[in-house]
């Protein structure tokens, strides 16, 4: 399956994401595009990506165009700025993070199964 990537670019998109998460997860995906890790990472979620769109969205943030709004996306969901780093939000808080190498398909489908959500 192919990732829909959605752009992510402003702070109210990160509110509309909160909201959104309380009926699908969202993943947001921290990628500076001068990072041989972060396109590491990057190749390895679009190669083993098995989520249909209706059952998780995929947002993309460049964070060498938008440091800002990665820094405000760290502090609204209380984690540390990495990158690459993914979070997944669900029901408006982040519920998994992580990053560089560990960033596997395999971990975001146990932390949705942790929770009992079946993208």
């Amino acid at each position: 399956m192919t990732i829909n990537w959605i752009p992510l670019t402003s702070e109210a998109e990160v509110e509309q994401i909160k909201t959104r998460s309380g009926t699908t997860p969202c993943l947001i995906f921290k990628h500076s595009t001068r990072c041989n890790i972060s396109s590491v990472a990057k190749f390895r979620l679009e190669d083993d990506w098995s989520f249909a769109p209706e059952n998780m969205e995929a947002y993309f943030l460049d964070i060498l165009k938008n440091r800002s709004l990665s820094n405000y996306v760290a502090e609204a969901f209380q984690v540390y700025h990495e990158s690459p780093q993914v979070l997944l939000i669900y029901n408006g808080e982040c519920v998994y993070d992580a990053s560089h190498l560990s960033i596997a398909i395999d971990e975001l489908k146990e932390a949705l199964d942790a929770l009992k959500i079946h993208a």
